[in-house]
């Protein structure tokens, strides 16, 4: 009789242990297909989709040209510019989107609303997913100080460059007092005021552009602070239809 409920217990453990293996399996397998689409499928999603971001803006731009309007002042969603960095690849163009809202920030960089707008006087300030959506921000670690960050327009180019010395690699050392890389918590907010790590309602001491992401990758616990400053003023695409000698530089 003992010998009869033991076997019938063990049975009836088995059947939890194979049950509770199966919901481990099945919520692994889950959690895997996540990661996957997060990672992956996000990607090529977000990369078609910045595609036809592309084609639209210029289309756009093509016809402002004919029609010459007013200038346009950005608006929430709106596709605004090009980001080119050259030290992420000769072929790097992501198009920036006014909000940084997910909904802009899975299609592509966004513009903080109410920082500068390119070649003003101020911060122009952008952020992007470093991992999924797209990766915009994958590997901005690999930009050095002196590095040309380029921003295009429906008329202009605009140069920045990352801040530091270009012969040492130091961020730290430009006359500014505004280190070319940063890490910071995402309370720190100072780093997208008019004047990167000044007040948030201080004047700008200059024209500047912030481009910020998540850190260290795959995690959201800091942020990776990338700080450039204008150089010269604006390229008329008329003069470089082509883009500048920037857009050139490895």
């Amino acid at each position: 009789m003992h010998g009869t409920q033991s076997t019938s217990a063990q049975s009836r453990w088995r059947t939890v242990a194979r049950s509770i293996g199966e919901v481990l399996v099945t919520g692994g397998l889950v959690v895997l297909l996540f990661v996957v689409y997060e990672l992956f499928v996000t990607d090529v999603l977000t990369d078609r989709r910045q595609d036809q971001l592309k084609r639209d803006l210029r289309q756009g731009w093509t016809a402002e040209a004919e029609a010459r309007p007013a200038p346009r002042v950005s608006i929430l969603g709106d596709a605004f510019a090009v980001l080119h960095i050259p030290r992420l690849g000769a072929d790097y163009e992501q198009v920036v989107l006014e909000g940084t809202a997910e909904e802009q920030l899975a299609q592509g960089p966004g513009h903080y609303e109410g920082t500068a707008l390119p070649g003003e006087q101020g911060n122009v300030a952008l952020a992007g997913h470093r991992v999924g959506k797209g990766s915009p921000f994958l590997d901005l670690d690999r930009l050095r100080p002196g590095d040309p960050i380029v921003i295009e327009t429906a008329d202009r180019w605009f140069v920045y460059r990352v801040l530091g010395d270009p012969v040492t690699g130091d961020f730290t050392t430009d006359p500014s007092g505004i280190p070319g890389q940063q890490i910071v918590r995402p309370s720190d907010i100072e780093v997208i005021s008019p004047t990167p790590n000044g007040a948030e309602d201080g004047p700008p001491s200059g024209a500047y552009l912030t481009l910020t992401t998540c850190h260290p990758k795959y995690s959201a616990r800091q942020r990776l602070i990338i700080h450039a400053g204008l150089e010269g003023d604006g390229l008329t695409k008329t003069e470089m239809p082509d883009g500048p000698p920037a857009l050139r530089e490895s």
